[in-house]
């Protein structure tokens, strides 16, 4: 069953652009709050738990974390998962998610 998880975090504003860069680079869906930039929202999509736990121990994940980590306000980010209650993505859009979630780690090419 997949997970769908939400993580949250606040860095330092002089550290903003140094974690965009990064999330640029590492994570496959973020926003950042227009009100306060220095607030970051990121979307997961797990196959399952273990899935999830391969992410979560890959190098990619750990170099990400590496750079924003000692950046945080709050010294966490907050997890929160969800379930989905309505998706309607065209074709391509669930190949491409179907492809995500059978693959051990998304982290694309940019």
């Amino acid at each position: 069953m997949p997970i769908y998880q939400t993580g949250g975090y606040q860095v330092k504003p002089s550290a903003v652009n140094k974690v965009k860069k990064a999330i640029r680079e590492f994570v496959y869906l973020a926003w950042q709050e227009r009100n306060n930039p220095a607030r970051f929202l990121h979307l997961f999509i797990f196959a399952d738990e273990a899935a999830q736990a391969r992410h979560g121990q890959s190098e990619a994940v750990k170099r990400f974390e590496s750079v924003y980590s000692p950046e945080l306000v709050g010294k966490e980010v907050v997890f929160t998962d969800y379930e989905l209650i309505s998706g309607k993505p065209t074709p391509e859009q669930w190949a491409h998610w179907q492809n995500l979630l059978t693959s051990s780690v998304a982290v694309p090419k940019r």
